[in-house]
């Protein structure tokens, strides 16, 4: 049971990133048959942005009161329809807004799909457990590039958010039959203990003579505040943090939005461009994983460093790599640099957990990826006017300056997490 939730979990998150990236893959080829310019596709980029941003912060809400399972289901349903709407969409203004409803179901999915990993996986494989889940999400985005290269030549951008949007919406069908609610909610829900004495069962948990349950959290977990997080001497550490999730935001958005509208700009065909950021999401899956073994042998400051400044270092370099000249060369040093900057994401989430106690966690990572969610929405403008002004080069250098400020606010983190046995 435990494991076929973390697959059922696993599978939202992938379908929640394949929807979360088509728009960069299609942005070129919809300028081109519309004739309209960058910046005027970066409103509709960043109000994709700011729907994920408000969907990730109202999910917890919102599961706490309703339930994991309805948030995971509803969210899959409503991205996954705004997805197939976009293929009807007439203009640029419609599509800004049918994507600031489908950024709240896929800002919304990815909370609510690690929420009921980590309360169905055993203690000891939590951390493991979630870290693999989140991978996924650049893995939605990769399996969305190979999809591209095949739709997008042949039958044009409609067709290719008509089948990503249907198939978010089919796999919603698939969570009402089998996803299970968490045990964790059902605990605070007396009316629905039976439910959850069949659940554990199913755990192999012997709790028929059970008369109450308990979820072990304590009330007063919930009423921690963001000027807790500037407290008893971790406000240093909140303001280095909260940089830190701007800059790679900023990096990682900057890529999932505008890469392959940037290589078709130096001159390589759409299904190239859209390689480029199958490369770079291909990389951060194997770099995520990676960054999770180092810190789990090293501790976290040492390899988090180390990731953030090869990422600047991989993007600077690639400014001495012509696109055009050499285009498979270009494309590997993409994937390296996904590899780097990727795994951030992971790692940073997994940093909030430890820098913050218990009454105050969940508000320190939501306030630190809500702060993140910033540079995310910064992104969609920066990242049009770097290619604008100064093409590769010019967006080369964004990349890689901003991941230079991670590398130094992650070093200047001063809890870090602490080597394992």
């Amino acid at each position: 049971m435990q494991k076929f939730t973390y697959v059922l979990a696993a599978l939202a998150i992938v379908v929640d990133g394949f929807d979360g990236q088509m728009i960069g893959y299609a942005i070129p080829m919809i300028m081109k048959e519309w004739g309209v310019t960058r910046a005027a596709f970066s409103v509709a980029v960043a109000s994709g942005l700011m729907g994920m941003a408000i969907g990730s912060l109202s999910a917890g809400i919102i599961a706490d009161k309703f339930g994991r399972k309805p948030v995971l289901i509803g969210s899959i349903i409503l991205f996954g329809s705004a997805t197939t709407l976009i293929g009807f969409a007439p203009d640029v203004t419609a599509i800004a807004v049918i994507r600031f409803f489908a950024g709240l179901g896929i800002g919304a999915a990815l909370p609510a799909a690690t929420t009921l990993t980590a309360e169905f996986i055993p203690f000891r494989y939590r951390t493991m457990a979630v870290i693999t889940a989140i991978v996924c999400y650049p893995l939605g985005g990769m399996l969305a590039g190979l999809a591209a290269a095949q739709i997008l030549p042949v039958h044009g951008w409609r067709t290719f958010f008509f089948i990503g949007g249907s198939m978010p919406i089919i796999y919603a069908l698939v969570l009402i039959l089998f996803l299970r609610e968490s045990p964790k909610y059902l605990a605070r829900q007396s009316s629905r203990w039976e439910e959850l004495r069949t659940l554990m069962s199913k755990m192999a948990h012997e709790v028929r003579h059970v008369a109450e349950f308990t979820d072990g959290m304590i009330d007063a977990a919930r009423r921690g505040s963001v000027a807790e997080l500037f407290r008893q001497g971790r406000a240093r550490d909140t303001s280095w943090l909260w940089l830190s999730f701007f800059m790679t935001q900023l990096a990682i958005y900057t890529a999932f939005s505008w890469l392959p509208t940037m290589l078709t700009t130096e001159g390589l065909s759409p299904a190239l461009a859209g390689m480029g950021l199958t490369a770079y999401n291909f990389g951060g899956v194997i770099g995520a994983v990676l960054c999770a073994l180092a810190i789990n042998r090293f501790g976290s400051r040492g390899p988090m460093t180390f990731w953030a400044a090869m990422s600047a270092v991989t993007a600077l370099c690639l400014k001495f790599v012509g696109v055009t000249a050499n285009p498979e060369i270009f494309l590997w040093g993409l994937g390296l640099h996904g590899l780097f900057v990727t795994a951030l994401q992971c790692a940073l989430t997994a940093l909030c957990a430890h820098i913050y106690p218990t009454l105050i966690r969940t508000t320190g990572a939501a306030s630190a990826m809500a702060f993140g969610r910033v540079g995310a929405i910064l992104s969609s403008f920066a990242g049009a006017a770097m290619i604008t002004a100064g093409g590769a080069s010019a967006y080369l250098n964004l990349l890689g300056g901003s991941m230079i400020v991670a590398a130094i606010a992650i070093g200047l983190v001063q809890s870090h997490i602490g080597p394992k046995d």
